[in-house]
């Protein structure tokens, strides 16, 4: 992406939720200002669109009333809704690649990969006792009960809490155990929440999708790769040998540099991997149909992809299913979709390109929106 389109980003919009909620009522000669539920859908990394979708419509004079989300929709409309939008964009876009694998707080223990306090530890400071039933707009956070085995609705108590329930993705951040709960990502049933909204009687609903359809243009690249010199600690070599040793357990080397301090050229994604190999199967079958004992298909040890890379295509793949239904089921007034290639959902150094796709997906559907009074429809690119 353009350097130009990423310093707008850094400079971007200080967007924070009003005091108080807004009066809908016009002021004589002015015109009224729309207000809008907004709901806030699940997809790791991508979530920093969420970022660019609402300070759009902050600047297009949409006033937000309700917001529901889950994972880094929670996240990202919590941290709105508190007031603290500017302080956490700041923090994300400052974040390096190696900044986000020190992040990682990494245990490998039966039930989570990370354990995600050194992250929450910057959430809590930002939050401090917010509560949500203080928040000067409606919010929701959706959860995951594993063992009741249903959505979890945070609409009161400490919102730092409810964020930290709904963004615990199954065996990669460890569950939130709370009043006999075990929770866990909200997108395992419900990763884009519309229902929670349309309480709010807002003139509008507007749901950003991070389960789009696939992009033709290619994904954001990784940043070159950053040398060791460049870290602040001295013991840097050190540390990433630890580093690669515990994480050997759940990811290949290669995806882990793709996380964070990785070479340019290693961002071939690992649907792209697989697909390559199965072509390459498929040119290679012998001319005869006869049966063969190799019907495995492929050699999944060759090709590169780690655990976490198979659990985080299967969790997407049921997302974009689930979000189809959802939306079909409850369709917003106006649908944002951002590609679910746009990024792999675990890269979170991206945070500046991906709050300006944000940004150009939020105006684009404004614009046919507001010229049409359309949505840009579920199956849009």
């Amino acid at each position: 992406m353009p350097e130009n389109n990423v310093s707008k980003v850094l400079e971007g919009s200080d967007v924070s939720a009003p005091e108080a909620p807004a009066s809908t009522e016009a002021k004589s000669g002015e015109r009224k200002r729309q207000t809008v539920a907004l709901t806030l859908g699940s997809g790791g990394a991508r979530g920093y669109a969420h970022i660019g979708a609402i300070e759009v419509l902050a600047e297009r004079g949409y006033n937000i009333v309700a917001i529901s989300g889950c994972s880094m929709g929670a996240l990202v409309g919590g941290m709105y809704a508190a007031g603290k939008m500017q302080d956490y964009k700041d923090w994300v876009t400052g974040l390096g690649q190696f900044d986000v694998l020190k992040l990682l707080d990494l245990t490998f223990n039966s039930v989570g990969a990370i354990r995600g306090e050194k992250i929450f530890s910057v959430v809590r400071e930002m939050l401090g006792d917010t509560r949500i039933e203080n928040l000067p707009l409606h919010y929701t956070a959706v959860a995951t009960d594993l063992l009741a085995h249903k959505e979890i609705w945070f609409q009161e108590g400490p919102l730092d809490r409810a964020i930290r329930a709904s963004v615990a993705i199954p065996s990669v951040v460890t569950p939130l155990v709370l009043d006999g709960r075990v929770l866990v990502d909200g997108a395992l049933l419900n990763p884009l929440p519309i229902i929670p909204t349309i309480s709010s009687h807002a003139d509008i609903i507007v749901a950003v999708n991070l389960s789009g359809e696939d992009d033709r243009r290619q994904r954001i690249p990784d940043a070159a790769f950053k040398s060791h010199q460049d870290a602040a600690s001295g013991d840097t070599d050190e540390w990433m040998d630890t580093f690669r040793d515990k994480a050997s357990r759940w990811f290949d080397w290669d995806a882990i540099k793709s996380m964070g301090v990785g070479r340019s050229d290693a961002d071939e994604s690992p649907e792209h991997k697989i697909s390559k190999a199965v072509q390459k199967k498929e040119r290679n079958k012998p001319v005869e149909n006869k049966p063969q004992e190799d019907h495995e298909t492929i050699n999944w040890d060759k090709l590169g992809i780690g655990k976490f890379d198979v659990m985080n295509l299967t969790i997407e793949t049921m997302q974009s299913a689930l979000v189809q239904y959802k939306i079909a089921g409850y369709p917003p007034d106006l649908l944002v979709n951002i590609p679910k290639n746009a990024s792999r959902s675990y890269d979170y150094h991206k945070a500046p390109e991906l709050i300006q796709l944000g940004r150009e997906r939020m105006a684009a559907a404004l614009d046919r929106f507001e010229e049409n009074s359309s949505s840009s429809g579920p199956l849009a690119i």
